[in-house]
């Protein structure tokens, strides 16, 4: 007996290079996303979460991140010499509502309220630092302005790395007034912890010398 080939099903054979489409079936469609599910996925990407959809983060890069650790490192000196609370950086979730989890670069949760730190994710925090990413700058300072506000977030740090200023934010009612913006000459300085500053000229020089200090000579 022949058989008509012709008339039998063709499986489609991955193209190598092409992304693997197969693999986005075994998860839920995007605005279907539970918490739970959020959650358990296991990745070493920063995602964030929205209302079921899940937000993946672009790769920090090395300014973003030097930028960041300068912060963090400052914030926890100041910290720890105080016995404050704890500070951390991301990937750490924190949920801002129900529905909504970000993971800050910087965060701090004071010591009166540890109850709100957890293993997987902490209950909104005190301080929370973000380094403007240049893809979607609306995110850090529209969208997570808001949401950090809402939550309750007393004080918010905007590092733009574009324009080399720093926003410092407090919480006033449900919304967010603008403590200072601190140009390069500038020394941005904390409303909730009193005394901590960060001389903004002095964060990009070190920054900048040590981005230059790991390259070979020309």
């Amino acid at each position: 007996m022949t058989v008509d080939q012709s008339s039998r099903p063709r499986s489609r054979r991955p193209t190598p290079g092409e992304p693997t489409w197969d693999i986005a079936q075994l998860f839920p469609p995007q605005g279907t996303w539970s918490v739970e599910q959020y959650l358990n996925l296991n990745t070493n990407h920063l995602v964030e979460f929205s209302d079921g959809v899940l937000e993946f983060l672009p790769m920090p890069t090395e300014f973003h991140q030097l930028l960041m650790l300068y912060i963090y490192n400052a914030l926890k000196e100041f910290v720890l010499a105080r016995r404050l609370g704890m500070v951390m950086t991301a990937p750490m979730k924190v949920r801002v509502d129900e529905r909504h989890f970000r993971e800050p670069d910087v965060l701090f949760m004071r010591a009166e309220h540890a109850s709100r730190r957890g293993n997987p994710y902490w209950d909104g925090a005190d301080l929370v630092v973000e380094v403007v990413s240049p893809d979607d700058p609306d995110r850090d300072f529209e969208d997570k302005r808001r949401e950090y506000a809402q939550a309750g977030i007393p004080e918010y740090w905007i590092v733009d790395p574009m324009r080399r200023t720093v926003h410092v934010l407090t919480l006033t009612g449900r919304e967010y007034v603008e403590h200072g913006r601190f140009v390069e000459r500038g020394i941005a300085a904390s409303a909730l912890l009193d005394g901590f500053v960060v001389d903004v000229a002095k964060m990009f020089e070190s920054v900048d010398a040590d981005r230059s200090s790991g390259r070979a000579e020309d």
